[in-house]
């Protein structure tokens, strides 16, 4: 993705089944459940830069004995911050002694407990302080009633779940999502505490009794069900509750991904399946999805089962995942991503008059190689096509000359350009940035002649200043004769309200192409009339409000619209002709068949919340509002 977008967040959770003194045993260290939680991290560390966390929870030591631990960081190398520091505590003389003393170093030593919760954050909302990252803590003196809480994802409806906790007579800190959701599984979770407290006193048992009781009896099942039940937004949210139950909870649209891998000694759950894999050397079809709308539940005995706690919607996983998010060394990811490149065959070829002698093809950034090498092989086979064609057409004229000819035609792929250190403005205002932003990337001079196309392809263009600012300006330094900019993804012309970072409509490109074609072509009474139906649906219930900003491009065709944008993003002192090309939403689907989620290319959103978020996005457009819809 050339523009910088900031998406997602990445989770990791371990439960160690055995004894501390078990992997010391076997393995020959103490360390094994953290630096295969280290190992995950790092191994997710594309999902969240901003800030990282890591929660421990021991299972068995006496009061008065510090069983919860955690360290936040929200430095640049945050992970490594966060393990540094846990490490600094082993480095003690009378720790070292004790360092084969599983026994010893679980009473005496913080992190050494047998569940541990890892998270990386993205600051898709509100600042990048040590507050905001996970996991959060809800803490009570009662050793079932705290909470550990770490998540990826966004819900739309804050405010009705922020009135919802007023009016069970809770006072919330603020209104953020991860404290809203926190404060309702902490709500049920006192509930489901003061309820069993109740059953067993009546029974008789003394409250130290009861303490244990509660602890083998508390019902995850139940009290996510009741936390859960009027959430709107995509997520996997992982727990782990005071005693050692613990837990992953996944929307019920899949929207947000989740994966996990048990055997006799781990239970292990993360955000994609290559860091499992990798972390514990396990083949892809031995992770597992936790699937939409349930939990996975691990108990306090080591015991785990998938249960639903949410009635499972379609599936809508998110796509973008597929196309930019996730690591490219899922095998899933890898081919689906070949797929989006191959697919982009017809519309580059009708881009180029199907000169592909006269043609140079490339990629940047960096993340749309694996769709480049698809691109390869669509080029490839096309051009198969073509010299089978000529070789049948000389019929009796065939020569080796000739021949050899036909089969010199190749596709050529170079390397054009190449990203560089980052160039920091330290001047923001002053009339030469540009200049210097277009200077991030370096150009391979001479890779290019001045009869060539020269066709680039990038996973996805949301704003596009990246592309005017930079990147057409460097690629026409090369004199081509055409520039083609191809878009594996489609059009992006809808917010995002499910944990990626694009959540102001007038940003998007494809949207103010659209803008400009209503204004161009007379057409421009429809702005004002789609603002007033999305403003006459404000206090609705979300199930009954419509998307109506999908009416703004309805007048026009994709091409279309692919056209405007080109010509708003192609900078005037551009000498080559500039053409920008998309994916189709069929060839979306086509190549990745399981994940179905669109609603940034098409609106269709698989939750209420979404119609309300676009609308309310359309509506700060308008009233010139530069913030968040949600």
């Amino acid at each position: 993705m050339s523009d910088n977008i900031k998406h997602e967040c990445g989770i990791a959770m371990i439960r160690l089944l055995k004894p501390l003194q078990y992997y010391i045993d076997k393995y020959g260290s103490f360390a094994y459940g953290l630096n295969k939680l280290y190992l995950l991290m790092q191994k997710e560390h594309n999902r969240g830069q901003d800030g990282a966390g890591v929660g421990n929870i021991k299972l068995k030591v006496q009061p008065g004995k510090k069983y919860i631990s955690r360290y936040r960081s929200n430095r640049t190398n945050a992970i490594k911050d966060i393990f540094e520091k846990i490490g600094q505590k082993f480095e003690k003389e009378e720790v070292q002694k004790n360092i084969k003393n599983g026994e010893w170093l679980q009473e005496n030593v913080a992190f050494t407990g047998e569940v541990l919760l890892g998270h990386l954050r993205y600051g898709t909302y509100g600042g990048n302080s040590i507050e905001q990252c996970h996991p959060f803590l809800r803490q009570n003196n009662w050793r079932t009633r705290n909470l550990v809480v770490a998540g990826n994802f966004n819900l739309t409806n804050v405010d009705e779940l922020f009135d919802l906790l007023v009016n069970i007579g809770q006072h919330p800190k603020e209104k953020a999502d991860t404290v809203t959701v926190m404060e309702k599984i902490g709500h049920f979770l006192d509930v489901e505490n003061e309820n069993l407290f109740q059953k067993y006193k009546a029974l008789g048992y003394s409250n130290i009794e009861i303490s244990d009781l509660i602890a083998e009896n508390i019902d995850v099942q139940n009290i996510l069900q009741n936390a859960a039940e009027s959430w709107d937004g995509g997520y996997a949210m992982a727990g782990i509750m005071g005693h050692g139950d613990a837990f992953v909870l996944r929307d019920p649209s899949g929207i947000r991904p989740a994966f996990y891998y048990a055997d006799d000694e781990i239970v292990v759950i993360a955000s994609e399946r290559p860091a499992i894999q990798t972390a514990f050397n396990v083949k892809s079809e031995q992770v597992k999805e936790i699937t939409p709308g349930n939990a996975l539940i691990i108990k306090r005995d080591g015991t785990w089962s998938e249960k639903q706690i949410r009635e499972p919607l379609p599936k809508t996983s998110c796509s973008f995942e597929r196309i930019y998010f996730s690591r490219g060394s899922d095998v899933d990811v890898y081919t689906e991503r070949k797929k989006l490149g191959f697919q982009l065959t017809p519309v580059i070829l009708n881009a180029i008059d199907s000169d592909i002698k006269n043609s140079v093809f490339s990629y940047i950034p960096n993340t749309a190689e694996v769709a480049f090498y698809g691109l390869i092989e669509g080029m490839t086979s096309h051009l198969k096509e073509v010299q089978i064609k000529k070789i049948k057409k000389l019929g009796n004229d065939l020569t080796d000359e000739s021949l050899k000819e036909i089969l010199n035609i190749r596709p050529r792929f170079e390397k054009v350009a190449i990203k560089d250190a980052k160039l920091r403005t330290f001047i923001t205002q002053d009339s030469s940035r540009d200049d210097l932003v277009a200077h991030v990337y370096d150009i391979t001079y001479g890779s290019v002649k001045s009869t060539d196309n020269l066709v680039v392809i990038d996973d996805s263009i949301v704003r596009g200043t990246t592309l005017k600012n930079s990147i057409i300006r460097i690629l026409d330094r090369l004199e081509p004769k055409k520039i083609v900019i191809a878009s594996s993804a489609p059009q992006i012309r809808y917010p995002d309200c499910y944990g990626i970072d694009m959540a102001k409509l007038g940003d998007f490109i494809a949207f103010q192409a659209a803008i400009s074609l209503l204004k161009e072509t007379g057409k421009e009474k429809l702005i004002t009339e789609v603002y007033e139906k999305c403003k006459a649906q404000q206090g609705l219930p979300n199930n009954q409000i419509r998307n109506f900003v999908k009416e703004i491009y309805e007048p026009f065709s994709a091409d279309e619209i692919s056209s405007k944008i080109t010509q708003l993003l192609t900078p005037k002192d551009v000498n080559a002709e500039v053409k920008i090309v998309y994916q189709t939403i069929e060839g979306l689907h086509n190549a990745c068949p399981d994940h179905i989620g669109d609603w940034y290319f098409t609106g269709n959103y698989p939750t209420p919340g979404g119609n309300k978020v676009v609308n309310t996005s359309y509506i700060n457009y308008i009233e010139g509002k530069n913030e968040r819809a949600y």
